[in-house]
């Protein structure tokens, strides 16, 4: 007993006093409130992460400046991002904090002496309640007087009712099916049964994925970087004895270098891919989810309501008086008054016409059996066999034909007639008797697979992916089920076998061997099915759980994706990641092809980010070192909308289902690494020769006046002397020829990535798909309309269209390309570093 309980006899209760004294106490059976983040602290952490923080400080200093298009393009994409990640947080909080285990419906308590209606939450911990026929057990607590019948599938998944007698526990969350018990509460709102569960599927287990973590670790990798190579830029700016302005334009550039967009292309794919599955019949409730199903290996899937649609299948008849015995079931099954799921399969199976009955005893899970005597005085008999058994004249001669039966997982059921005409089935008292009997056939009845499981699970096996099934349900029923679905079945294991396993080093490791030999579990409880679960996580599995079931709850937030059934639990619904909303197996396979058409998308926009990050990098060093100036102001990098944002939204969107690829930072940075050094030294030529040349004389056929008055608009700064004049215009000029030069660089990058032709096969084989060529040819349009028009060129702080620039550009654009494809095609970055003996990338010619 609980501390703090106050006891009270069954046929009094709570005295209203004592009811007072324990809502003072707050010992009531409030519904549960807790369990998520709050919404303040979901907005602080996405809003205000450390890189937002630094683009929030770079974009006040030029607001107060007021350089409002620099201020715009310096904080507007983290800004972005930002708001989609606090949006998705917030609306998973709202789902969360909705679930409820318990339903509102009043319920009985006896206080004072008497029976009354309150409503569940109103319960104190003490009171005496009522459980009846039909009603849901709303707290713990054991039964003091009556019997009842308690089903507990929501809790443990097992579909039979137990039945609860005085000193038993009726736990909340169970529903009372048959009967009437008095239970006094001892654990009530939070401390019950119902309240941890609803707590624990409140919990807030959102994890990032595989691509997720990596790209983080190389936004963090670059942000290290970024910090270290400003440090030395802006002490090198303060002894040149720059403006604050120029510091303020120096530093959003170099906070620009981290690639923060990559997260913001992966919630575009995420909310395409879960778009494209609604119409698949998966409703996907976390995003990143449509990319963690790829990473699977293993599925870990309850039997009832997930691979059976919880309906019975007759699955034979075993005559044993010599006579058929569809016709006599047939008119049992339609005569059936409250019809259950044995009843339902067999009229289904055996259509017939009622009977006119005398008498029905109806199947209660204490009886195991039913009854019907029909007008004629003859009374038939259905229910298990060992409850019939004592009352036939021979029990053994049946006894091996349903041992057989029961080993093979199926449910057997013995039709018997009673020995004498006119037998009745109650006894003098109106209580259901069974005379002697002698048996007709034995039913043999098995679950009913859904649709297309077996399919599924065959195709989960050829893509390497292991099934495990997690049931309440009896082992042998629960292996035979799933042999009949096509998996290796071997030896099931009880649920008995994993809570002797401790959570010791020992019982860990004893756990670790047993989950990873088996693949049926049965009688497991919701508690097991969790430690199954994180076992597989151990072992380095990344896993899925499907069900649909409260039961099935805290293993599917232990897991790495939660797959519910439409037709299962509200709760299971609403802690799934995924839910099938046509229950079937089926729709899981599409949200693995549309996972590795994400991950291939956003890996092919890594390349193309890193190798800008890379190169814009590299070349603001080795300008700064050569005493250069600055190759970047803040509105010519918002040119990168055009040459590496618009291309990787398209070639995310564009993107092919392929195997992930294992090595996808090492091949990164086989990429990257040659790619944005060629680049890099090429642009810092192309910027160097202009500064230079501008310095010596080296003009664009504008005046004076008209260069100074450009570069002032575009700068907001005065110069009078002509050193600062020729200064400016040089640096102006270099950045254009820079600029010029990177765009069309990073659009031939991406036909390196995916090369239409053979010719440019230097990285990659060729691919079918033109659109990435044709969206190379379209970017280099716009691109070329950018650089001509006036009030564009301008915009990006750009000097136009020059013939002096173009001069230089084209013919380091032509050696460039030539030097990339010979550094990628024989892979000479690799060869230098030693990596050459290194797996190559697939799809990667020979070198």
């Amino acid at each position: 007993m609980a501390a703090g309980i106050v006891e009270a006899a069954a046929d009094q209760g709570l005295s209203a006093a004592q009811v007072a004294a324990a809502r003072r106490a707050g010992r009531t059976n409030a519904p549960v409130t807790a369990g998520t983040r709050g919404y303040g602290r979901i907005l602080r952490t996405n809003v205000f992460s450390s890189y937002n923080t630094i683009l929030f400080a770079i974009g006040l200093v030029l607001l107060v400046l007021g350089r409002y298009g620099d201020a715009l393009t310096s904080v507007g994409l983290g800004l972005v991002n930002a708001v989609v990640g606090a949006v998705q947080e917030m609306r998973a909080k709202r789902k969360l904090d909705r679930l409820q285990l318990l339903d509102a419906a009043e319920v009985t308590v006896v206080r004072d002496g008497a029976e009354q209606r309150v409503p569940a939450a109103d319960v104190v911990a003490g009171d005496v309640l009522v459980a009846r026929a039909g009603e849901q057990v709303v707290v713990d607590g054991p039964v003091l007087t009556g019997r009842a019948e308690a089903d507990e599938s929501l809790l443990t998944g097992e579909s039979d009712p137990v039945v609860r007698t005085p000193g038993d526990l009726l736990r909340s969350g169970s529903h009372c099916v048959a009967g009437t018990a008095r239970q006094r509460a001892s654990a009530v709102g939070a401390d019950s049964y119902a309240g941890r569960l609803t707590l624990q599927a409140r919990a807030d287990t959102t994890e990032a994925t595989p691509l997720q973590r990596r790209i983080d670790f190389v936004v963090r990798l670059t942000m290290v970087l970024v910090v270290l190579m400003s440090g030395a830029i802006l002490a090198q700016a303060f002894l040149e004895g720059f403006s604050l302005l120029r510091v303020v334009q120096i530093t959003a550039v170099l906070s620009g270098l981290v690639p923060y967009g990559l997260f913001f292309l992966i919630a575009v794919a995420y909310t395409r891919g879960a778009a494209r599955l609604a119409g698949r019949g998966a409703l996907v409730q976390q995003v990143n989810a449509v990319e963690a199903v790829t990473h699977v290996d293993v599925v870990c899937t309850d039997k009832t309501g997930t691979l059976t649609t919880g309906a019975l299948r007759l699955d034979g008849l075993d005559p044993l008086d010599g006579t058929d015995p569809g016709p006599v079931l047939a008119r049992f099954a339609a005569t059936v008054a409250d019809p259950n799921l044995t009843s339902a399969a067999l009229a289904a199976a055996l259509p017939g016409t009622p009977w006119e009955l005398r008498d029905e005893v109806a199947f209660t899970s204490s009886l195991r059996w039913s009854g019907q005597v029909t007008n004629r005085g003859e009374a038939f008999v259905l229910g298990a066999p060992d409850a019939l058994a004592p009352h036939l004249d021979d029990p053994d001669a049946v006894a091996d034909r349903v041992e057989a039966r029961t080993a093979a997982g199926l449910r057997v059921l013995l039709l018997a007639r009673a020995a004498r005409a006119g037998a009745a089935l109650r006894d003098g008292d109106g209580r259901p008797a069974r005379p002697a009997l002698d048996p007709v056939a034995l039913v043999v009845l098995s679950d009913e697979l859904r649709p297309g499981v077996a399919d599924a699970l065959e195709r989960f096996a050829a893509d390497g992916v292991a099934v495990k099934v997690l049931s309440g349900d009896d082992p042998r029923t629960v292996a035979a089920l799933a042999a009949k679905a096509g998996l290796d079945v071997g030896e099931a294991v009880a649920g008995s076998e994993v809570e002797e396993l401790d959570d010791s080093a020992g019982g860990r490791a004893a756990l670790d061997a047993l989950v990873a030999r088996t693949t049926v579990f049965g009688r497991v409880t919701p508690e097991q099915k969790e430690r199954v679960v994180a076992s597989l996580r151990r072992g380095g599995a990344h896993v899925a759980m499907l069900g649909d079931g409260v039961n099935d709850a805290r293993a599917l937030k232990r897991a790495h994706v939660g797959v519910a059934m439409r037709s299962g639990s509200a709760v299971t619904r609403d802690v799934a990641d995924i839910v099938l909303v046509d229950d079937s197996f089926d729709a899981l396979l599409p949200a693995r092809t549309e996972g590795r058409r994400i991950i291939d998308g956003i890996a092919v926009s890594m390349y193309v980010f890193l190798t800008r990050v890379a190169t814009q990098g590299l070349v603001i060093m080795a300008v700064t070192m050569l005493g250069l100036g600055f190759p970047y102001s803040p509105t010519q990098v918002g040119l990168t909308l055009l040459t590496v944002g618009v291309p990787t939204l398209f070639l995310t969107l564009w993107a092919t289902p392929s195997e992930p690829d294992p090595d996808l930072l090492s091949n990164l940075a086989r990429f990257v690494v040659p790619a944005s050094v060629v680049t890099a030294a090429a642009g810092t030529v192309v910027y160097t020769v202009l500064y230079q040349g501008i310095l010596a004389g080296f003009t664009s056929g504008r005046t004076p006046a008209q260069v100074i008055e450009q570069f002032q608009s575009y700068t907001g700064l005065t110069y009078g002397a002509d050193a600062d004049f020729a200064g400016a215009a040089a640096t102006l000029g270099a950045q254009t020829g820079l600029s010029t030069f990177v765009g069309p660089a990073s659009f031939v990058l991406i036909l390196f990535l995916l090369p239409p032709h053979r010719f440019l096969a230097a990285w990659t084989a060729p691919v079918s798909d033109r659109r990435p060529a044709w969206l190379v040819l379209g970017l280099t349009v716009v691109f070329a309309g950018v650089v001509g028009t006036p009030a564009l060129s301008s915009y990006f702080g750009l000097t136009g269209a020059a013939r002096p620039v173009f001069l230089v550009v084209l013919p380091v654009l032509v050696c460039w390309f030539a030097l990339m494809w010979v550094v990628l095609r024989f892979r000479l970055m690799d060869r230098m570093l030693g990596t050459d003996r290194l797996p190559a990338r697939v799809g990667q010619p020979p070198s």
